[in-house]
């Protein structure tokens, strides 16, 4: 099994995740990054959403993103993280992952 540590924000405020939701995150999340040109291993992403705007830290590195990267990323995560219970309007959101 892999240790993982996954963390999740909205507007700020830590949102409480079971371990079937942390898995879940963790596996989208992290096969969004798996597909992008360069990616590596991931040891620590960090993926922040404000607005419409996103940035995604990999191993300590920024990685760019084109504006259809950007829509794509930001409209899944939102998508997948709205679902969650207390989970209202989302307009700042940070996800991150410690493998």
């Amino acid at each position: 099994m892999q240790t993982r540590q996954v963390e999740l924000s909205v507007n700020d405020a830590p949102i409480e995740m079971d371990y079937f939701v942390q898995s879940y995150v963790n596996h989208v999340v992290g096969g969004i990054v798996a597909s992008l040109k360069g990616a590596g291993e991931i040891k620590r992403l960090q993926i922040s959403l404000e607005r419409d705007e996103v940035a995604i830290r990999l191993n300590g590195h920024l990685v760019p993103v084109n504006p259809f990267v950007n829509k794509i990323v930001r409209n899944t995560i939102v998508g997948m993280v709205s679902s969650l219970k207390g989970v209202g309007e989302i307009s700042k959101l940070d996800i991150g992952i410690a493998r």
